[in-house]
């Protein structure tokens, strides 16, 4: 089973092209997804989430206040790495835990989108990487518009991670998303010829 990551700082476009690969016969994994998930009481992020900031952050369901938690780590680079070294492992495991279950399933292709890829180590699970760039510009007002969030916030979550050029250095392929939606899923398909071979 061929194991891909795509990644590219927030904005870039990794959602569409990893739907244009689900597409194409791809079983996708969402690292977003898994976060969300792993926050639930008795799963292993909420333990470690409790473990590393205390019962500050839970609400009265004793579930994790996202708000709560976001208003420590925001802004606040240490304490963001604190997060992160106590939920990022605990997401590895369960991205590998989902590539096995697709493995079993009888996939050929999975792919992982994350956003924090490089920054997580997790290149470490996948077989190669595809970046998707565009212009900063362009990332900033998509996810204004996806997260009703202004410029500020959003260049503030950019500045959390890796550059867009170091992220397109550090990867096996790179796909461009400065054209349109017809461009971008004919330049994804012919990156999957190369890779997987052709698809019906």
């Amino acid at each position: 089973m061929l194991k891909i990551g795509v990644t590219g700082v927030i904005g870039s476009g990794k959602g569409e092209v990893a739907g244009i690969l689900a597409s194409l016969g791809a079983v996708v994994v969402n690292a977003d997804d898994i976060s969300r998930r792993i926050y639930e009481p008795g799963d292993p992020g909420h333990e470690a989430v409790v473990e590393t900031f205390g019962e500050r952050v839970l609400d009265e369901d004793e579930r994790i206040d996202r708000a709560a938690l976001a208003a420590i780590v925001f802004g606040d680079e240490p304490e963001r790495r604190r997060l992160e070294s106590a939920v990022w492992p605990v997401m590895a495991e369960v991205v590998e835990t989902e590539f096995a279950a697709a493995e079993a399933d009888g996939a050929e292709v999975v792919v992982l989108e994350a956003a924090v890829l490089f920054e997580a180590g997790w290149e470490r699970l996948v077989d190669e990487v595809w970046t998707v760039t565009t212009s900063e510009d362009a990332s900033v007002d998509r996810v204004k518009r996806r997260d009703g969030v202004g410029e500020e916030q959003v260049r503030a979550r950019m500045s959390a991670q890796l550059s867009a050029a170091e992220k397109a250095a550090r990867a096996d392929r790179v796909v461009s998303n400065d054209g349109t939606l017809k461009e971008l899923e004919a330049a994804v398909r012919d990156m999957w010829r190369e890779v997987v071979g052709d698809s019906s």
